[in-house]
């Protein structure tokens, strides 16, 4: 870059004020518009609205003022790399120059896709995109909710196609959708429906842009408006390609605004064919349900009370033979018990005879084998003192009495 000339003389003598406003249109005049590229730090916003921040790379830093109202299509966050366009000038109350930024981007495509996806990455964790958290949508809404620019031909589209498919009432909660109150504005919007409680579900649409004018659609407070809504949310921003972080947490995904009128609502076609396949269906189960009826109608044989008498008497003939069965048998049993009993003294006498001879014969047998016997032959048996019987001569007793058949002789 080539030097400047000098055109202040050596020789010239300037108070503060005019040095500094001397310095000011200097700048001003050689900087009417610069890029910058580098990463903020410092980000403060005050009460007038305004934001004061510091953009630094590895070498310098400088001070960015962004005043109210400048579109800014993204939160901005310490550390995050930006390309800010605006013009150079100086603040003379502290002798320091800065970038009043006209406009600030991402510093490029892969940046703001890496920030997309370490905020998708934490807002699932945090479970907002679970499947779990859908809700259905309402079969035939009465009224739809649609949050959007009201300017914007995203709306248009909604209510033509609502209209040629079937028509509903529709209420529209006005957001901007690009710049730096959007993401606010259309939170809002979702957060007024489920306060209000008056429509069965919510579009929020937008028409196709750039990634960077989609981004409002992926900040965190619309996330998490639209997957805290009770009432079940369709998204139709941008074109098909396109999904950002809203898209995860509503209900159901729609490509573009006109495919999220088609989700909400079916065609008057499809409606008149659905009802008459139902009315189809109703027709044949009845039809169906006639026949068995009948079939099961026919199928009763109704017998006459003669025949009704007829087969009960045969039941009761049939009960009296089984008892008339029992009770003989029951009869015959009690007859032979009664034969016994009567039979019963005989055979006690006979039992009576049998042990009488049994205790003779006993008797017999026990006075034949008795020693009794044996000494009435001639024998006799030799005792001790003790009565011990002595079987030889060589006993160490002496013979105390001699036992005969008819007596003991004592020696």
């Amino acid at each position: 870059m080539q030097k400047p000339e000098p055109f202040v003389k050596p020789d010239m003598i300037f108070s503060v004020t005019d040095a500094s406003a001397l310095l000011k249109n200097v700048v001003e005049a050689a900087f009417p518009v610069i890029k910058i590229r580098g990463e903020l730090s410092q980000i403060t916003r005050a009460t007038s609205g305004h934001m004061y921040m510091t953009i630094k790379d590895s070498g310098a830093a400088m001070s960015v003022i962004i005043w109210r109202g400048t579109p800014v299509n993204f939160a901005l966050t310490d550390g995050m790399e930006v390309i800010i366009t605006g013009r150079l000038t100086t603040y003379p109350a502290r002798s320091n120059y800065q970038i009043v930024a006209a406009s600030i981007e991402m510093a490029g495509v892969g940046a703001i896709l890496k920030m997309l996806e370490e905020r998708k990455q934490k807002l699932s964790r945090e479970g907002l995109f679970d499947a779990s958290r859908k809700k259905p949508l309402p079969k035939l809404p009465t009224t739809i909710g649609v949050v959007t620019s009201p300017t914007g031909a995203a709306f248009q589209d909604i209510q033509n196609r609502l209209r040629e498919r079937f028509p509903v009432r529709v209420i529209l909660y006005p957001a901007t959708v690009q710049g730096q109150t959007a993401a606010t504005e259309v939170a809002a919007g979702v957060e007024y429906f489920n306060r209000a409680k008056n429509v069965d579900v919510i579009i929020v649409a937008r028409g196709g842009g750039s990634l960077e004018d989609l981004l409002p659609f992926s900040e965190e407070i619309v996330v998490r408006a639209v997957a805290n809504s009770e009432i079940p949310v369709i998204t139709g921003v941008g074109h098909e390609p396109d999904w950002m972080l809203v898209d995860f947490a509503a209900d159901f995904r729609a490509p573009t605004p006109t495919g999220a009128a088609e989700a909400v609502v079916p065609t008057k076609i499809s409606l008149v064919q659905e009802i008459d396949n139902m009315g189809h269906r109703l027709s044949v189960n009845f039809t169906t349900r006639i026949t068995n009826a009948r079939a099961r109608v026919e199928n009763i044989n109704i017998k006459s009370p003669r025949q009704m008498v007829m087969e009960r008497a045969q039941r009761l003939d049939d009960i009296t033979r089984t008892l008339g069965i029992i009770i003989n048998a029951k009869m015959t049993d009690a007859r032979r018990k009664m034969d016994i009993v009567a039979r019963m003294p005989d055979i006690l006498n006979n039992k009576m005879a049998n042990m009488k001879r049994g205790v003779e014969h006993n008797a017999q047998m026990l006075n034949s084998l008795g020693y009794k016997n044996v000494l009435s032959r001639g024998y006799a048996i030799a005792r001790a003192a003790n009565g011990a019987i002595i079987s030889s001569i060589d006993a160490t007793q002496p013979i105390a009495s001699i036992e005969f058949a008819d007596g003991i002789k004592k020696i």
